[in-house]
């Protein structure tokens, strides 16, 4: 798949992707994923290629958004995939309005940038996912994972290196 050069991505490395898709295991069938700042389209592309039905991808750089198009290509999943290029934080508005919901939404916003908890909050106020889903939030290990958003909590947190993942349900269990 190709990355994006030259751009501030963090490309979730392949350690942490395994780990992160062995714990959302099984949420994945036939399921509606939500990637939030997408970067690459990685993780979104990962679950369709392990039985997710659809997934929305969203950044707001036109490269990322023409990298995510083409590994779509690449990977025969086009028609499974939706791009949207803007601000992730009125995309989830759009979203709402439009009455999607998801069985998974992956985050993972720039480091220090504040948007991580902005999003958690959007996603419980306007119920974007569903009951039995589950938010993944990449993050650097040097920060706390946030406990709450709403009736969002937090069910696991687990730090590799650099970087920490922390999963979001309202059963708080994944």
């Amino acid at each position: 798949m190709k990355t994006l050069k030259g751009c501030e991505t963090r490309p979730t490395s392949d350690r942490v992707k395994e780990s992160v898709f062995n714990i959302i295991a099984k949420h994945l069938e036939n399921a509606h994923v939500l990637d939030l700042f997408a970067g690459s389209g990685n993780l979104g592309i990962e679950a369709l290629s392990r039985s997710a039905l659809q997934a929305v991808f969203v950044d707001i750089n036109g490269d990322a958004v023409s990298v995510i198009r083409e590994n779509l290509m690449k990977t025969r999943l086009a028609e499974r995939g939706t791009v949207i290029r803007g601000d992730a934080l009125k995309v989830l508005y759009n979203l709402s309005k439009d009455g999607k919901r998801f069985d998974i939404i992956f985050i993972d916003p720039p480091y220090k940038s504040g948007l991580l908890g902005k999003s958690l909050d959007i996603i419980e106020k306007e119920g974007l996912l569903k009951e039995t889903g589950v938010v993944v939030a990449e993050r650097s290990s040097n920060d706390s994972a946030i406990e709450r958003a709403g009736n969002l909590k937090l069910a696991r947190d687990c730090v590799y290196g650099n970087t920490a993942v922390a999963f979001y349900s309202y059963s708080g269990e994944i």
